[in-house]
């Protein structure tokens, strides 16, 4: 599957604002873990971004609200990828 670059930075850029604004601060949380596990700053920021595109295809897709329990259950899974 190709990468959309845009929607990638959008996805990312959303990422940072979180982390700068520790919400949730299960991202920063997170993000902080995957690192000391060895992941580099892009891998956890893609990693993190597989969390937030399930949310962002639920709300485009089928029309339902943001998850934001099921946002958290994804990231504290992480790297297992987000199934649900």
């Amino acid at each position: 599957m190709e990468t959309n670059e845009i929607l990638r930075e959008q996805i990312f850029e959303t990422i940072k604002k979180q982390l700068r604004d520790n919400d949730p601060p299960e991202t920063k949380i997170t993000y902080d873990r995957l690192i000391k596990n060895g992941f580099d700053d892009f891998q956890t920021r893609q990693l993190i971004g597989q969390c937030l595109a399930v949310e962002l295809f639920d709300v485009m897709k089928n029309g339902k609200p943001y998850n934001n329990e099921r946002y958290i259950k994804n990231l504290l899974a992480l790297p297992k990828e987000p199934f649900e």
